[in-house]
């Protein structure tokens, strides 16, 4: 009996060990796999395919991941007739164009600008907060101070057609944002270089005709944008005040930690979404959040609440735009 129980002990230990072994050497494997998917860049929605590309020349010349993110979301942030980044941006209900943005490294450095006025680059001004004070978040007038301080130039961020439109607006003052359209306001973008190493970025003009003051997610460190160069990076786009309820890309994040793959963590941080808006009585269809994310392995995935939210991702094979998987069918 003492040595049929050694035998099945013994087979037992042998069969853990095997499986153990083979797993291992699956998840190298995969490891291996993913790896060899860098250096990689992904943001939102299409004009993340100029925003790729420029983002891409650093990359693609082992240059480092927080320049290439800065340098990526610039290109929206310049264009005048993008009317929800930067320059050309649409106004607040007082007419007045406020800006966010955010942006955080691989050492998990960060800095963040919200409100600020007349300055065609948030994103530079929240690097310069990152580098160059002890804060990590400036506001209003105070981060205005500090951009001029440091050689941001001012200047007049209301372009004709954004000025026109709000005038238009004015006429019946309903704030009543339309999914994909007015809160198609952002472009989040986050990266891995050669090295293996995270960044990400995040550039807003907010909601179209909000309240003058209103901040959204996007310069929230962990909200629009979240970095751990551990695990993988996370970015978010549409109604900010949904994502920020859930904490939604340090969610995505920590559920990457958990073992999720980049679109099974969205996926779950889209769903908490769609239950607490449920539990709150509010219309699903009257609001869009969309989730993009990337581990060390290389892997991505995007999910948002209803169609519409597309991405675009960079990588060796070339640049292409994605249509994101959705959960109201």
């Amino acid at each position: 009996m003492a040595n049929r129980r050694s035998f099945i002990k013994t087979a037992t230990v042998g069969s853990i060990g095997l499986a153990l072994t083979s797993f291992k050497e699956e998840e190298e494997t995969e490891i291996t796999q993913g790896n060899s998917n860098k250096p990689i860049v992904l943001s939102t929605w299409n004009f993340g395919i100029k925003a790729n590309g420029a983002a891409w020349e650093i990359l693609k010349n082992n240059g480092r991941a927080l320049d290439a993110v800065e340098a990526g979301v610039k290109i929206p942030e310049g264009d005048p007739t993008e009317r929800s980044v930067g320059y050309g941006g649409r106004p607040d209900r007082d007419g007045r164009v406020t800006l966010d943005a955010c942006i955080m490294d691989e050492f998990s450095n960060i800095g963040s600008v919200a409100c600020l006025e007349f300055i065609k680059h948030p994103i530079s001004v929240a690097r310069a907060v990152m580098e160059k004070t002890p804060h990590v978040m400036l506001v209003g007038d105070g981060a205005l101070q500090f951009a001029l301080a440091q050689g941001f130039p001012k200047e007049n961020l209301l372009v004709e057609d954004s000025e026109k439109e709000w005038k238009e607006w004015l006429k019946t003052s309903q704030y009543k944002p339309i999914a994909n359209i007015e809160n198609h306001d952002t472009i989040g973008m986050i990266a891995m270089d050669s090295n293996g190493n995270l960044s990400g970025a995040c550039t807003t003009s907010g909601m179209a005709y909000k309240m003058h003051g209103r901040v959204g997610d996007s310069p929230i460190i962990g909200a629009g944008l979240y970095v751990d160069n551990e695990i993988g990076a996370a970015t978010a786009t549409g109604h900010g005040e949904e994502v920020i309820r859930i904490a939604g890309c340090h969610l995505v994040v920590e559920l990457m930690r958990q073992g999720k793959s980049p679109q099974k963590a969205c996926e779950e941080a889209v769903s908490r979404i769609v239950k607490l808006t449920k539990n709150r009585n509010k219309n699903l269809k009257d609001i869009q959040v969309g989730f993009i994310a990337l581990n060390k392995n290389g892997q991505y995935g995007a999910y948002c609440v209803q169609g519409g939210f597309n991405y675009a991702v960079n990588d060796s094979s070339g640049n292409k735009l994605i249509d994101a998987d959705y959960f109201l069918k």
